[in-house]
């Protein structure tokens, strides 16, 4: 189908819910089983690598709490961003869960897994800053989002930085997929509603990010 096309995702992807300015959203994707399901195996996967607080390049604690499953995980330091191939403890990140991969899978075709799910826990306060996913070689394939927990407020800029931008709300069990001409698109979450959703102990947000790195 055309849009399928227009928006870099598989010719057998379902069609979104909603579109704006490229993003495709999957309203609703996630039933409540199907959410707990995924979060007992994200429990696995963070004990096996810990979330840990990522430092920017400019020295400042980012706000979020993060871990990574796959053959890379997403890394912040003094440093910059970048890809590595071990948590910080020096384990090997452990692999992507199945019902993870199915999305995937779902959206982008079976052509290739993603090398990476970012793991991002949002608790109360935590937000995500206006960025572009720009970290990884090939661009051809898109960024996919699956949404878990409290209710977050996504911003949608552009390619180019600066200009207007809109917001809407995801809530849990939301995935949405950035391809083709929004592939670079900026965006970030302002905020987090909490107390919207009792699926995490303790509340807050989880976002899973799969990106194809190399």
């Amino acid at each position: 189908m055309k849009y399928t096309k227009d928006l870099g995702l598989s010719p057998k992807a379902p069609p979104p819910g909603l579109v704006t300015r490229g993003v495709a959203i999957w309203p609703g994707w996630l039933d409540r089983a199907a959410q707990k399901a995924l979060v007992a195996e994200l429990r696995a996967v963070i004990r096996a690598a810990p979330l840990f607080s990522p430092i920017t390049r400019w020295g400042k604690p980012m706000s979020v709490q993060m871990t990574s499953a796959g053959r890379y995980g997403w890394f912040s330091d003094r440093r910059g961003y970048r890809y590595v191939p071990r948590h910080p403890t020096g384990t090997d990140w452990p692999p992507i869960p199945a019902p993870v991969l199915d999305i995937w899978r779902a959206i982008a075709g079976p052509g290739r897994d993603p090398d990476c799910c970012l793991i991002n826990l949002y608790r109360a306060g935590a937000k995500m800053g206006l960025h572009q996913d720009r970290d990884e070689a090939d661009f051809t394939w898109p960024v996919v989002s699956i949404s878990l927990g409290d209710d977050a407020l996504f911003r949608i800029g552009s390619t180019d930085r600066g200009g207007k931008t809109e917001s809407l709300w995801l809530h849990s069990g939301d995935v949405l997929a950035m391809g083709g001409p929004a592939r670079l698109i900026h965006h970030g979450i302002d905020r987090t509603r909490p107390g919207s959703s009792d699926l995490l102990q303790g509340g807050g947000r989880i976002n899973l990010t799969l990106r194809v790195v190399d």
